[in-house]
């Protein structure tokens, strides 16, 4: 097979409609294109100006081997830019499964897909989970709901917050549960149900002390009263969050459990009822298995990072989530000449620059410039310069090593930009701590200009 530039041969198992032999196409198309129709002309010695003339031959009418729009459309998704996310069901399903085991038989388990699943897509992590034993799920809007009920999803679905009291009418429609925490939304919502001859179905939100929204500790029996006369009204669960589940300091935890559990006791105390008592988020879930009750809220670790500095002692987890590129250029940069924005990156020599299409706009957080590695041929290669909006760059070295081949990139050759690898720390876990920040942040920012595919 004849090279192409940057010694790129195109791949072994390409359908005809690949990007290789569009990029034959192409060339084939640009070489005729400077017979018939480019800029001609040279540049005026001692002059800025340059002097050209352009051919204005017209196109040929009689072209048929134009692709068709069905065409067009069956080209992959990795073939229309070279980025791509992969999500691993297979983990997804073990992370599950590894929870259920260390639950009582009669505790639920959530599975928390709000933020289009932590960036995984909902839909395909819904249906993941609920077949390795979730049974109820968990968002955190009424568009969040609606898109699982509209793709089939049957298991009761909860908002973790209360939403609009216009939304109502989508709630009762979709089969919704709502969290509640004001008497003129839960009076409003029943109201609605009623005129349709249908229950009201909620969850009551309390503030155990992280003072983010609820109905305070103390007030629960009080607001209940409020609003239990309504009969369309049914509380079907009672539930607060923690502020500090993965903190090793258990003080401020200690103190919200006395307050939720204090709660409970008065509900039950004034013959209330609570339905689902749960609490625990992936921390609790692990760290604390005597405040599991009802039915424990999967997040972060049902995505396999682990949710505490000492959870990795208490639960196998298998992050599900990787990040791919190929190389869309290769170049080899003079010792000192600067890269990307700023320049901050000067080159040392004996080293090749190599372009992959990911950047800031894609979740590849700015601030992560020079800090982070990515993985080549089982080999860590450094990236370097700013990473930019749509782009950034790693460098390969030139110079030989005794037992180590010298790497040879070339344009479409795959890298790992994050995600879990034998040999190479790519985690999102070590991007996450460069950054200063959490997991949960960089998996939700990855973006859907990165189109998913699971496996």
């Amino acid at each position: 097979m004849q090279d192409l530039p940057n010694g790129f041969t195109g791949f072994a198992n390409r359908p005809k409609n690949s990007v290789a032999n569009y990029r034959n196409a192409s060339a084939a198309n640009h070489a005729s294109s400077r017979q018939s129709g480019a800029f001609t002309g040279s540049a005026i010695k001692g002059s800025s100006n340059y002097q050209y003339s352009r051919s204005h031959a017209s196109h040929p009418s009689n072209i048929t081997d134009a692709p068709t729009k069905e065409e067009l459309a069956a080209i992959d998704e990795r073939d229309r830019r070279w980025a791509w996310v992969e999500i691993d069901r297979s983990a997804i399903q073990y992370n599950v499964m590894q929870t259920k085991r260390l639950l009582p038989n009669s505790c639920r388990l959530m599975a928390v897909v709000k933020a289009d699943a932590y960036g995984h897509g909902a839909l395909e992590v819904a249906k993941a989970a609920c077949s390795a034993g979730a049974s109820y799920l968990g968002v955190a809007t009424v568009d969040e709901g609606i898109e699982l009920r509209e793709a089939g999803m049957r298991e009761p679905i909860l908002i973790l917050s209360q939403p609009p009291a216009e939304a109502i009418p989508l709630l009762l429609y979709y089969q919704i549960r709502p969290a509640v925490y004001t008497s003129e939304f839960a009076i409003a919502y029943a109201e609605a149900a009623d005129a349709q001859g249908i229950k009201a179905p909620y969850h009551l939100a309390i503030n155990s002390g992280m003072n983010r929204i609820g109905v305070r500790f103390n007030n629960v029996v009080e607001f209940l009263s409020q609003v239990s006369f309504h009969r369309a009204l049914e509380l079907e669960g009672c539930f607060t969050h923690f502020a500090t589940a993965d903190s090793l300091e258990t003080l401020d935890f200690q103190i919200q459990i006395n307050h939720f559990v204090e709660a409970m006791r008065a509900v039950e105390a004034a013959g209330i009822n609570p339905g689902i008592v749960h609490c625990d988020n992936s921390a609790a879930t692990y760290r604390f298995p005597k405040t599991n009750f009802d039915m424990v809220r999967l997040g972060i670790a049902m995505y396999g990072y682990q949710p505490a500095p000492d959870t990795h002692r208490l639960i196998d987890l298998r992050p599900a989530m990787s990040v791919h590129a190929r190389i869309t250029n290769v170049m080899v940069v003079p010792m000192s000449e600067g890269v990307s924005y700023g320049m901050n990156y000067r080159s040392p020599g004996s080293v090749k620059i190599c372009t992959v299409p990911v950047g800031y706009a894609d979740g590849l957080m700015r601030l992560l410039s020079g800090k982070i590695d990515f993985a080549y041929q089982n080999r860590a290669v450094h990236q370097v310069g700013n990473i930019c909006m749509d782009q950034c760059m790693f460098e390969v070295d030139l110079r030989s090593r005794a037992n180590i081949k010298t790497l040879d990139p070339q344009i479409g050759d795959e890298v790992l930009i994050a995600g879990p690898h034998e040999t190479v720390d790519c985690s999102i876990d070590t991007m996450a701590n460069r950054a200063a920040t959490i997991p949960y942040e960089l998996v939700c920012n990855f973006s859907r200009r990165m189109p998913r595919f699971y496996r």
